[in-house]
Parts: structure tokens; sequence; C-alpha cells
């Protein structure tokens, strides 16, 4: 076989590789059945990449450690504790008594083991505005 006809079936078996390569890594994709977010399946809970959980939704009630939301597309509510440590924000600094029933907040924290949340801090939105939909 001359170097030329070598070189030419070289180049055909690479090909072969590469292109079978391809195709495996897209069925291995496939059978991982990766779920992308979809804001209209939004349930209010989610986990940031720090791995502290974020949860949006309306106050329903409140007492002097503890705040229930009610979370979005009538998915359920939410009791989330806090404390003077916890960070509570608006537009300004804002205190424990800025959180009232029928405010809208984002609130980042930790899953106790009986699927309550404690705060780290609380974002009290504008009214109106839509959940965090990423």
């Amino acid at each position: 076989m001359n170097k030329i006809k070598k070189i030419i079936l070289g180049i055909i078996i690479l090909l072969i590789i590469i292109g079978g390569s391809f195709y495996g890594g897209m069925i291995y994709g496939k059978s991982q059945n990766v779920r992308l977010f979809n804001p209209a399946n939004f349930q209010g809970v989610r986990t940031n990449r720090t791995g502290a959980n974020i949860v949006s939704g309306n106050i329903i009630s409140k007492d002097s450690e503890s705040i229930t939301l009610q979370l979005p597309n009538n998915s359920g509510s939410k009791i989330i504790f806090y404390s003077s440590a916890t960070q509570i924000g608006k537009s300004v600094s804002g205190t424990a008594n800025d959180l009232i029933s029928g405010e809208n907040v984002n609130i980042t924290g930790t899953t106790n083991s009986d699927g309550t949340l404690t705060a780290q801090s609380i974002q009290i939105r504008p009214a109106g505005q839509n959940p965090i939909t990423n």
C-alpha cells in the first residue's frame, strides 16, 4: 500500500472513531434523563450553587421567630424560622416588623429534618414582582 492510501485510510478510521464517540455521547446524555428548569413547574423551593435553599412566596402568617409562606402555583406552604442573625432586606434595610401577611419574599436558608427552613436571609420584594425563576 502506498503512503497516500495509508493516510486516507487513517483519516477514514479517525472520522469513524470521532463519529462513533459523538453518537455514544448523545445516547449517554439522553439516558441521564436531565430535566431542564421549567418555570411553569416552579414550586417555590430550589437550591442555589452554594447548597442553600431559596424559597419564594407570600407571607400568610408570622410570629416572633417564624413566618409561613404560601408557595407559588398553590403548591402548599412552608414554615421559615428566623432570628436576630437573619439578614432581612428590601430596597432599604428591613426588620422583622416588615414581615407582614401578603408580602412577597425570597428566602435563603437551610432545610431542617422536619421540612421547615431556617432562614439565612429574607428579601422583601416589591408588590407584583414575579417569583425568581432561574
